[in-house]
């Protein structure tokens, strides 16, 4: 699955647990009729990722949607889900121009006649 918008927003890197478990969050928004701003974290190596990138950037997320399940002390179970991305890129990059001059710019073959026949068969 992937998440295209711009940058709104990229965290500092976190550390939970005695395992020193890092995740970095970033937001996105999403250019829909009704924007959405999606929160996507990062994990472990992956936080590295965000580190060439800044707000305001269009990009594309590539992200696996988590799920899991807690039971509270109560017994109850309750239910939480995340977006974590694993791979992120610039599409301001992919829509650099090319080195190639505008179409209107391209002069037709001066070395071509009207007076000389067509022989092409079509």
């Amino acid at each position: 699955m992937e998440v295209i918008g711009k940058i709104k927003l990229i965290g500092e890197v976190q550390t939970f647990g005695a395992n020193g478990f890092q995740k970095r969050e970033m937001v996105v928004t999403t250019d829909d009729q009704y924007p959405q701003m999606i929160n996507v974290e990062f994990h472990q190596d992956k936080c590295d990722l965000l580190n060439n990138y800044s707000v305001g950037q269009d990009v594309k997320v590539s992200i696996n949607l988590r799920g899991r399940e807690w039971i509270n002390p109560q017994g109850e179970a309750r239910y939480f889900n995340s977006i974590v991305g694993w791979r992120i890129e610039n599409l301001s990059q992919a829509a650099a121009p090319s080195n190639l001059p505008p179409v209107d710019q391209f002069q037709p073959a001066s070395n071509v006649s009207d007076a000389e026949p067509d022989d092409l068969p079509f």
